[in-house]
């Protein structure tokens, strides 16, 4: 069975569906594609304010009740608290997607390393340096170097994966992320978000009946 994970590495909500998701990883018989959809990224960019933060602080003690995932005073005051800074998820994803070129088994480790990053060490990764530097620490060299200077098939790579993405979206009228779409043989559909956040028990009973 393939699962097409559907994401964006600055969605609190995604952050909180990682440990289901790291579970998804390691059942046998499962192939797990992430697939990033750009929602924050780019031209869906925008700068930091306090309204904004208010908001996105508000919602992640929601996530962290809900899921157990933590979200620190480092990330409240140093990310959050960055007026004016963007919060844009482009250079995020291109560090995903130069370790899905480079390394393409370790992709679920470094999108873990790098939410962990912002959420937890309060570091803002929504800096090219600040990815390039996290990832080179975990001994992606390679795809470090490639995020600080992106060569054209990096580029090419990181549009064709979100497009990828947004074209599922609609296919399946995904309203928005995490999403998760389940294909088997001739079949394939959206599964409910919230199975990303509950029982991992009722997920896989989904799983099985695809």
């Amino acid at each position: 069975m393939q699962l097409t994970y559907l994401f964006d590495p600055l969605c609190g909500w995604c952050f909180g569906a990682g440990p289901v998701l790291e579970q998804l990883s390691q059942l046998p018989g499962i192939t797990l594609y992430l697939a990033p959809t750009g929602l924050f990224a780019g031209e869906n960019a925008r700068p930091m304010d306090a309204g904004f933060a208010a908001f996105a602080w508000q919602n992640d003690q929601r996530i962290a009740r809900l899921t157990g995932q933590k979200f620190s005073d480092g990330y409240r005051a140093r990310v959050l608290g960055a007026s004016g800074a963007m919060f844009d998820s482009a250079p995020t994803t291109l560090g995903l997607v130069a370790v899905g070129l480079t390394a393409p088994n370790r992709e679920i480790e470094a999108l873990k390393l790098l939410q962990r990053v912002r959420y937890v060490d309060g570091r803002n990764n929504a800096d090219l340096s600040v990815v390039a530097d996290v990832l080179a620490s975990a001994g992606f060299d390679e795809a470090a170097g490639r995020v600080m200077s992106p060569d054209e098939e990096l580029l090419a790579a990181y549009r064709a994966r979100v497009d990828a993405a947004r074209r599922d979206m609609a296919r399946f009228g995904a309203q928005g992320v995490p999403g998760l779409i389940a294909k088997e043989g001739s079949g394939s559909r959206l599964l409910q978000s919230n199975l990303l956040f509950g029982d991992f028990k009722a997920l896989a009973a989904q799983l099985q009946s695809v």
